[in-house]
Parts: C-alpha cells; structure tokens; sequence
C-alpha cells in the first residue's frame, strides 16, 4: 500500500466510511475502464457506502428484533399448510398493516407455521428497515413484572413496547396468567392501539382467551375490542408440522391403537 493509499484509508477510518475504504480502489479501476465522469466515480463510492450501511442497518434491526430464528414466507409450506389462506398472508408482505398500525393475528392448533408466519413478517420488517421486537408472551410477562417490581414500569413500556414500529407477541394463550398479569398484558395493547402493529399468534379461539385471562371476562373484551379494532385475522387448519415429521420418522403413530 503507497502513501497515498495510507492517507486514503485513514481519511475513511477517520470518517467511518469502511466501506468505502474498501472499494474506492476497485471502483477506481472500473471507472477507468469505462470512461467514467469523476462525477459518476464518485457517485459509485457514495453508492457503495450506502449500500453496506443500509446492509449494516439491516443486519443490526434483525439481531435487535430477538427473532429465535431467521423464518422465511418462502419456506413456508403452503401445500401442507393447506389450511393457511396464502393470498391474505402473501398480501401482508407489502408491510402496509404496518404503516396503516394495523394488527394481525395469526390462530390455529401448535405446530401449523404461525410462528413461523410471524417471523417471516417480522424479518421482513427489519429489511425494510422497521424497528421490531419478538418476544413470547410468557417473556414478555416476565419482563413487565420485573420492571414494575424495580419501580420502571413506564420507561419499560416506552422503550420495548411503544418503541418498535411492530411488536411480534408469540404463544398467547399456552399459560394462564394472574389477575395481575392480565393487567399487565393489557397495558401492552392498550398502549400500542392505533399506535403501533402487533402480530400476535394464539393456539386459542378468542371465545377462550378469557381463560388465559385470568376469567376477567371485561378486561378480555376490552382488550379484543382493541385488537381487533384495525386487525387482520387469519385463522390456520391443519395438523403440526412437527408431529408430520415425527411420524415420517416412525417416531410417532399414526393412528393410537384401541
């Protein structure tokens, strides 16, 4: 590397233009050979920053959301899936529910894809560059109660639960919670109505979700009044992915002898 490299490199780490300091080089030599404008070269250079800082951008909004995994729309199995209704759940990847603070709200038997829907959405936003945040309902709990313990109840809510432009809430409905609890969670959607998406999933019908309420039948309704106010509903047949694979194993019958 000449002087004028060292210089170059150092002006770029100085700058924090990295990716710049690794392509003007590069960029350089196609400009030449195509008899590029040092306007056009230059705008190369800017286009290569960008480019790696929206990439950057991207990757950081995808560690941030806490997705346990990284799930795909086009790994989804439709043909399985059959009862999923494919052309409402591709028609959310416009990610306009999400502009319009609409919610959605995926139900269904465990194991037919609705976390996997979910995600798929939820990554989908990142790359669009939303800020987003999954967390499972038993977590996110966990947290509230944490931080109404330590007396930061509020600056919690603000930052994880008002702060994402969407906000994944998985597996409604597989633990019950307590009176408390149920206050707690409805503070969560009672904050974020019509200012912010939810996706939530449930293994429940919503004339069963004052179960998991705690049997508070009012703060149930009202919380469903909320939800479903601007949601789209999609409700998924079928039988478990999971359990599919089990019995392709044979490690599962497929019919329980009498």
């Amino acid at each position: 590397m000449n002087v004028q490299h060292e210089r170059i490199h150092s002006a770029c780490e100085t700058l924090s233009l990295t990716a710049l300091a690794d392509h003007y080089d590069g960029l350089a030599i196609e400009a030449v050979e195509s008899e590029q404008s040092f306007t056009d070269y230059l705008e190369a250079c800017l286009k290569a920053e960008l480019d790696a800082r929206r990439r950057r951008s991207r990757e950081m909004l995808a560690r941030f959301a806490g997705f346990p995994a990284i799930k795909l729309l086009e790994d989804y199995d439709f043909r399985f899936a059959s009862g999923a209704p494919k052309k409402q759940i591709q028609a959310l990847t416009s990610l306009a529910f999400v502009e319009r603070k609409e919610n959605v709200i995926f139900l269904g038997p465990s194991g037919v894809g609705k976390t996997h829907l979910a995600i798929a959405l939820g990554y989908l936003a990142t790359q669009g560059g939303l800020k987003t945040r999954f967390i499972t309902a038993a977590d996110l709990i966990v947290q509230l109660e944490n931080a109404q313990r330590q007396g930061r109840l509020d600056p919690y809510i603000k930052r994880a639960v008002v702060g994402p432009s969407l906000l994944i809430i998985d597996e409604v409905g597989y633990l019950p919670m307590s009176r408390e609890q149920a206050n707690l969670f409805f503070q969560v959607v009672a904050k974020r109505y019509e200012r912010g998406s939810i996706i939530l999933t449930s293994n429940l019908s919503f004339g069963q979700w004052d179960e998991t309420f705690a049997a508070n039948t009012a703060l149930t309704a009202a919380m469903l009044d909320r939800l479903l106010h601007h949601a789209h509903v999609i409700q998924i047949k079928g039988e478990s992915f999971r359990l599919r694979e089990k019995k392709k194993a044979g490690l599962f019958p497929s019919k329980v002898d009498s």
